[in-house]
């Protein structure tokens, strides 16, 4: 089973994890961080098959992913 976790501190809400997500798992949340941005969330962990994807096109690297055996 894998694990994302977000950084909302450090993210800007640019969407690029969520473009290249394979399997849908982030979404925009309905919280703003101290800089004002909707910060990414993990909607859906359970079809998260880390890929680390999302974690990789990061320019602010505001993710991380793990694998929990």
């Amino acid at each position: 089973m894998a694990k994302v976790q977000v950084f909302s501190e450090k993210c800007k809400s640019c969407g690029l994890c969520m473009a290249v997500c394979p399997r849908k798992v982030l979404a925009i949340g309905d919280k703003a961080n101290s800089k004002g941005y909707y910060t990414i969330v993990v909607a859906e962990e359970e079809n998260c098959v880390g890929c680390a994807l999302c974690g990789l096109v990061c320019p602010d690297i505001a993710l991380e992913v793990y694998k929990e055996s």
